[in-house]
């Protein structure tokens, strides 16, 4: 690798226009430039010699030297400038207090309870009379006008961890955004800022805002100009563009006259979709509103009824003018007590909650290593159904590691020990691996305490060195010994001899040279082996096949990237060698050892996936690592078992079944693989768009899926977005998929996703614990204050007490249920999913039977209390009469019982242990004992501003008692079977498809069309069978055509961006091979056949099946002369 003052490419040129047909006197449009840079390696080349001639064509169009780049003038940068753009991204907006202020009052509870104050505050005016690695950033897209040895990391874009070379002759474009790892360059740059491809994922997740809104305008104006060209124009253009492209837009859209009204429409439509806990919450407010709503209007029609009957009608008395100030001020006082039932009824702490629970656990979450960037994203995760993983870094750590070793004729499984190996090899081994690895390679010390060293430069060299490490040998040392200029002679690694090597000269005038690369080649240059004391011995063809059999396919067979380590002495007296002659030196070698390389699994990995399988929820991988090396990984993480019905893909096999004859992605195909889904390799960041979206659209199952994703690149972006909750990597995500994510994951281990999903469903939990507590207070509060009122003319609880009763079950109780700490037993049970009711009949049970006991203990204290107690009735009291020792009884017996019920709502699934974890809860504690003791303040020395009469020691116990009492009711409400009570309702239901109004519905109606739903099943068969009888009669005519007319030999491809493309229809058989050191350059030089049967796939597991045909299609071409895998592959899934 070049140092870094050589990792640098050098910008010349401008482009990107504001403006399409103000192009100055330039000779290219901003049009022309943009659709350029969205090709790849032989495409753009073919554009470029086709429209340009070459480079320097661009940049004579573009008025810049290939050389000298820009003059630098003024005049001339602010004219580029106005044409082309600024290289800058605006951020996104902000939003304003003042709009966070206005959705926070959005919500349905504070609207009732605004009303409420609303009308309260009005009749108070009514008075009668009287909270680093070594390399260059390319800032803007281009093509290459002169590079020596460039590679460059795409991995930010593309999700593809291999350097990809840039040549003149296969892949030109450089695109920002992605890092110069090795050599150096020129480039003319032909996009900046928001047409840049960055720029345009950034756009596509909301940034630079203003920009996109100025060029719809635009792009309207210019479409009412020509909008009957347009159609088929952009009709070509839809059917030129990349998948990636392709996938962004609708399925199935068609360009017509409506497309002002649909964006109009949109545009009315709410930006974001509400979580699934924010939904059920509001129906549910709505419909405890609705309740409330009744029973206060009840309320002030029987007060109403029973004060004009019992005047008029059976006291006889006339209307008389100068009483009606008196009536009416009846009357205000009837309605300001039915106000009174609605604030009761409507749970207004249910908001407080809700924010407490999310606060709370986002700041615990915090601890475990997930930065949460959007509220609702902690609970959506607690309802996750499936996971796609990221491979490398997450599943893995990211790091090269040698895990085995043949040294010695000795396979060992794990790394020896020292003392295992003789001398003689440790000293062979020690020099070789040193010397013969780039000296900017090296491991360095961690950057913080007890974290892993850093790996830098080469990772299979790291690899290498790391096992000098793991034997307690010190490369360091050598390397000091024999610095890089006193090594004879080098030869480097490259995709021809897939090997390395180095040249010693010693000080006796003689030469070893040391030498490392793939197995099977390096192997193949062997004719000696060192023995087990450490002496070589001779090394036969068959002793070679051996090795292959017994050592190198088993490791290959499990993932492990196989490196043959080999050194060759030259003695003293022979004459120097021609070390121009490669062939001739690096031949004849001592085979010193062979190891097997991967990036091995987190050791918490695989318990943490097995968690997330006990708990209902799919984990898949999509990878861009190669499909053996995703299998095998897959495999030891436990997201594949051996003997299950799993499918294991490649991109391009992948995207081959789930696209029809025109190449266009169609649902149904998706349906029907994603279930069965577990590795999806070789895949690009659009794959992943496109699978995350089918899994979210399908329709498969009764309930939607909700996908949790991971991503670290750029092109990760849309994916992230699209998925429920998306977690974007914080050591190795780009800033693009920090922006478009929800979670940030600090560490990028997986298993802070678990610990994510466990936070989710206690967050749901809490909620439900809540919900469970408030609505029994509810149902009592408004059923005593409604009584009360109709019967006594009075309340039974006064205002005052009210306020402290509406003080525990909000606020108090929100806080000490809502922190509830989560547990490992979250992890046991299925997701709820988008429609289980937030109030299951098990709570609706709890709720219902601890009202009865409630209101039981309160109506026989109201009207026989005083009896009971031996005391004067609170009943009928004078107008300004001071506090009873009965209505006290009967408003600290009501306290004592909520006070003791919140520790029954801890437990809503209809556990008896109500009392299991609660001092793990210090918060549930202290409210539950600081309510306890203000509530002996308020009795004992409130007085009259709270209504109350001191009480005797024995009529607190008695309060204790009762209160108590709903510990022991609670657990014989548990006895009851909740399947026996088929009566009880459930409550909170999730919005069902058929509530969205159409209006909603309309901006996915190319994505799924659910009015297929509405058809009668006579229509759907009849739909159906006539689908397959054209199906049937397209395959006929396929087998009647020239099934391979216009096949073509597949080309080779080294960069990951050609997954995006889709040109002629073609047919490529992935050959299996024992991956290689640097298998970039391996893939490049590859054989490819024709029409040749693919070989057995290695995979050792039941029912797996991989990809062994690659197809992409032609938008261009017909489904009939294509290829004869499509009509047939078209009739099998129409079946």
């Amino acid at each position: 690798m070049g140092d870094m003052a050589n990792n640098s490419v050098a910008y010349s040129g401008v482009k990107n226009a504001v403006k399409e047909a103000n192009h100055g006197d330039f000779g290219v449009t901003l049009a022309e430039l943009r659709s350029l840079m969205e090709l790849r390696a032989t495409d753009a080349l073919h554009k470029i010699q086709e429209c340009y001639g070459d480079v320097h064509g661009i940049c004579t169009k573009l008025k810049t030297s290939p050389n000298e780049g820009l003059s630098g003038n003024p005049a001339d940068i602010e004219r580029r400038e106005a044409v082309f753009g600024k290289n800058f991204i605006p951020p996104k907006k902000p939003k304003t207090f003042l709009q966070l202020v206005w959705e926070a009052l959005q919500d349905v509870t504070l609207i009732i309870l605004e009303i409420a104050a609303v009308v309260s505050l009005g009749l108070s005016f009514y008075q009668p009379p009287g909270g680093n690695e070594s390399c260059d950033l390319l800032p803007a897209d281009g093509v290459l006008i002169q590079g020596n040895d460039l590679k460059i990391d795409e991995s930010s874009l593309t999700g593809e961890s291999d350097h990809v070379k840039k040549s003149l002759d296969r892949d030109p474009m450089l695109l920002s955004g992605t890092h110069v790892m090795e050599g150096s360059g020129r480039m003319v740059v032909t996009a900046v800022g928001v047409n840049s491809q960055t720029g345009i994922i950034f756009t596509l997740l909301g940034a630079g805002g203003d920009e996109e809104e100025k060029e719809k305008e635009k792009e309207k104006k210019d479409k009412k100009s020509k909008k009957q060209d347009g159609a088929v124009e952009n009709r070509n253009k839809a059917k030129a563009q990349d998948g990636a492209a392709m996938e962004m837009q609708p399925l199935k859209s068609e360009d017509g006259g409506d497309g002002d009204e649909k964006d109009k429409k949109r545009s009315n439509l709410p930006k974001k979709e509400k979580s699934v806990l924010q939904g059920k919450l509001t129906k549910l407010a709505v419909q405890i509103g609705k309740a409330g709503l009744l029973m206060s209007a009840i309320t002030v029609i029987i007060l109403v009824l029973y004060f004009v009957i019992d005047t008029f009608w059976v006291q006889k008395r006339p209307w008389l003018a100068e009483c009606t100030p008196i009536y009416i001020q009846y009357f205000v006082k009837f309605f300001i007590i039915g106000v009174t039932v609605l604030v009761v009824a409507v749970p207004e702490g249910l908001p407080l909650a809700v924010t407490i629970s999310l606060a709370y656990s986002v700041k615990k979450m915090m601890k475990d290593n997930n930065l949460v960037r959007h509220l609702d994203a902690c609970e959506t995760m607690g309802n996750a159904t499936a996971i796609c993983s990221d491979k490398t870094g997450t599943l893995t750590m990211n790091r090269m590691t040698v895990v085995q070793a043949y040294i010695n004729e000795k396979h060992y499984k794990k790394i020896p020990e020292p003392e295992a190996i003789p001398e003689k090899t440790m000293a062979y081994l020690v020099t070789g691996i040193s010397v013969n690895c780039a000296y900017t390679s090296k491991i360095l010390p961690p950057e913080k305490e007890g974290g892993l060293p850093r790996h830098v430069g080469n990772k299979t060299e790291c690899a290498l060195l790391g096992l000098l490490l793991d034997l307690k040998r010190d490369y360091q040392d050598v390397r000091n010994e024999i610095p890089e200029e006193d090594l004879y002679k080098v030869y480097t690694f490259n995709s021809v001899r897939k090997s390395m090597s180095t040249v010693l000269k010693n000080s006796d005038g003689s030469f070893r040279i040391f030498s490392k690369g793939a197995s099977e080649i390096v192997l193949k240059k062997c004719f000696k082996i060192l023995s087990a004391n450490g002496e070589p011995k001779v090394f036969r063809p068959r002793d070679r096949d051996d090795i292959v059999k017994t050592v190198i396919e088993p490791m290959a067979s499990e993932g492990l990237r196989t490196i043959c380590l080999a050194f060759r002495d030259f003695p003293a007296g022979e004459p120097e060698p021609e070390w121009d002659n490669e062939n001739d030196i690096v031949t004849g070698l001592t085979c010193i050892a062979v190891v097997g390389i991967e990036d091995p699994v987190r050791p918490e990995v695989p318990d943490a996936i097995k968690k997330c399988q006990r708990a209902g929820i799919t984990v898949r991988m999509v990878t861009g690592d190669n499909i053996n090396t995703a299998r095998a990984i897959a495999l030891k993480c436990g997201i594949l078992n051996p003997g299950e019905d799993f499918l294991c893909l490649e991109g391009k096999d992948f995207n081959r079944r789930i696209r029809n004859e025109k190449g266009e992605i169609e649902q149904e195909r998706i349906d029907k693989i994603w279930p069965k889904l577990r590795v999806l390799a070789r895949s690009s960041p659009t794959d992943k768009h496109t699978l995350v979206k089918g899994i979210i659209d399908s329709t498969v199952f009764e309930q939607r899926q909700v996908v949790a994703v991971t991503g670290d690149g750029t092109n990760d972006g849309p994916a992230l977005k699209k998925a429920d909750v998306g977690f974007a990597m914080g050591i190795a995500g780009t800033d693009v998929a920090k922006e478009a994510s929800d979670i940030i994951l600090t560490d990028d281990n997986f298993t802070s996703i678990v610990k994510a999903v466990m936070w989710g469903r206690n967050v749901y939990d809490s909620i439900s614990k809540f919900l469970q507590f408030q609505l029994t207070v509810n149902v009592v509060a408004v059923i005593v204050a409604f009584t009360g009122a109709c019967i006594t003319q009075d309340s039974p609880l006064k205002a005052v007490q009210m306020l402290w009763v509406n003080l525990i079950m909000d606020t108090l109780a929100s806080l000490a249920l809502a922190t509830e700490p989560p547990t490992e037993a979250l992890l046991l049970r299925k997701p709820y999913g988008r429609n289980k009711p937030l109030i299951s009949r098990t709570m609706m049970k709890n709720i219902l039977g601890h009202a009865f006991y409630q209101l039981v203990v309160v109506f026989t204290l109201l009207f026989a209390g005083e009896r009971i107690f031996d005391i004067d009735s609170g009943r009928n009291a004078p107008l300004h009469a001071p506090p009873s020792e009965h209505y006290t009884i009967v408003f600290n017996t009501f306290v004592m019982m909520q006070l003791f019920n919140e520790i029954n709502a801890r437990k809503i699934h209809g556990e008896r242990n109500v009392f299991e974890g609660i001092f793990n809860n210090a918060i549930f504690c202290s409210i539950v004992l600081g309510t306890f003791v203000v509530q002996i303040i308020i009795v004992q020395f409130g007085g009259k501003p709270f209504s109350c009469s001191e009480l005797s020691i024995e009529q607190w116990l008695w309060s204790i008692f009762l209160g108590m009492g709903t510990l022991l009711w609670g657990q014989l409400i548990s006895t009851i079977p909740t399947s026996r009570l088929k009566f009880l309702k459930e409550a909170g239901h999730g919005t069902q498809k058929e509530e969205i109004p159409e209006e909603e519905l309309a901006e996915d109606v190319e994505e799924i069309d659910h009015a297929e739903r509405e058809l009668r099943r006579g229509q759907i068969l009849w739909f159906r069978g006539l689908n397959r009888i054209q199906t049937q009669i397209r395959v006929v005519n396929a087998f009647r055509s020239s099934l391979y007319e216009g096949l073509e030999k597949p080309e080779t491809r080294s960069s990951i961006h050609n997954f995006m493309t889709h040109p002629e229809f073609r047919i490529e058989d992935s050959e299996p091979h024992i991956p290689l050191i640097d298998d970039t350059d391996a893939e490049d030089d590859a054989p490819t056949k024709r029409n040749s049967t693919p070989p057995p796939s290695p995979n050792k597991n039941n029912n797996a099946v991989d990809s062994g045909i690659h197809l992409t299609t032609d938008m261009n071409k017909s489904a009939t002369s294509s290829s004869p895998g499509s009509p047939l592959h078209s009739l099998e899934t129409s079946l």
